[in-house]
């Protein structure tokens, strides 16, 4: 598998809260059949779109969705899948978890998370275009990419608010090869 850049690669996925969300069932699965070991974390605003039971099944391993949940281990539960982890892919990023991570701000499992990894961050915004195009989620996109984060998409679509404009995820298949080709080029 050694033009498979993914190949055992450990793969976190944080899933925010968007209709988009459904589009990451079919990222983990591609990520799975690329031979990747993947883990999901969801918010629970991204539980109101996709249960977790969907990507437990999809990715073969157990969904985090809450920071203080069951404990059977002494470490916290962000610290040990960020120690874990690859590549960190939030796929639907959305506003809200982009001002969050452009922030500093942990207050769920995803944002903590996402403040705690060491490896390479990979964001897939999907929003409406009204609130891609803000300036202020503009400054957070440009200012995440200058402390290293990487960005696919979105692209521009029909919408869920009926009509087309820039804001769609980007195509499974293109977020999938992105993040092969982020991991090769570590």
């Amino acid at each position: 598998m050694k033009d498979n850049p993914l190949y055992r690669k450990n793969i976190l996925v944080g899933v925010s809260g968007s209709i988009a969300a459904y589009k990451s069932c079919e990222i983990v699965r591609q990520l799975k059949k690329r031979e990747s070991d993947v883990r999901v974390v969801m918010t629970k605003s991204a539980c109101e779109f996709v249960g977790p039971l969907t990507f437990q099944t999809l990715s073969q391993n157990r969904v985090i969705t809450d920071m203080f949940g069951e404990r059977n281990e002494w470490v916290p539960e962000h610290i040990k899948i960020a120690d874990w982890a690859d590549a960190l892919l939030v796929a639907p990023a959305t506003a809200n978890i982009l001002g969050k991570a452009r922030c500093g701000i942990a207050d769920d499992l995803l944002s903590t998370t996402i403040l705690s990894v060491k490896c390479p961050i990979i964001f897939a915004p999907a929003m409406n275009e009204r609130m891609y195009d803000n300036p202020m989620v503009q400054e957070n996109i440009e200012n995440l990419k200058l402390k290293g984060a990487f960005f696919i998409g979105p692209e521009e679509g029909f919408l869920a608010e009926g009509y087309s404009g820039k804001g769609r995820l980007a195509e499974v298949e293109a977020i999938v090869d992105f993040v092969s080709s982020v991991i090769e080029g570590r």
